[in-house]
């Protein structure tokens, strides 16, 4: 059997300071060839170019997606290991709000 590569942020890992530039190449090659296949498909019409297109789009997407949400680090809690960065909007915590003493508006 054969163990796949496991590829992290930690910045202990060797290969960690390349995946920031590759995934930003990748992410522009995706997006790339989603726009030249939008352009086939435009022209001459055939389903194989919209499914590329797509299927490319998608890739881009998520690439970009974890260019803007996964590079930084969070903050996170070491007490109760949620994320510090949430906000109460739309919902309010009444019950930590209660616990605390705030009042409402």
């Amino acid at each position: 059997m054969t163990e796949s590569a496991e590829i992290t942020a930690d910045p202990d890992d060797p290969k960690a300071p390349y995946a920031v530039p590759i995934l930003t190449v990748t992410a522009v090659l995706h997006a790339l060839t989603a726009i030249y296949t939008y352009m086939h498909y435009t022209r001459s019409g055939q389903i194989g170019f919209a499914f590329a297109e797509l299927a490319s789009g998608l890739l881009a997407s998520m690439g970009c997606w974890c260019l803007v949400f996964g590079t930084e680090k969070g903050r996170i809690s070491k007490r109760t290991g949620a994320d510090k960065r949430t906000s109460g909007w739309p919902f309010k915590n009444e019950e930590s709000d209660r616990k605390k003493g705030k009042r409402k508006l």
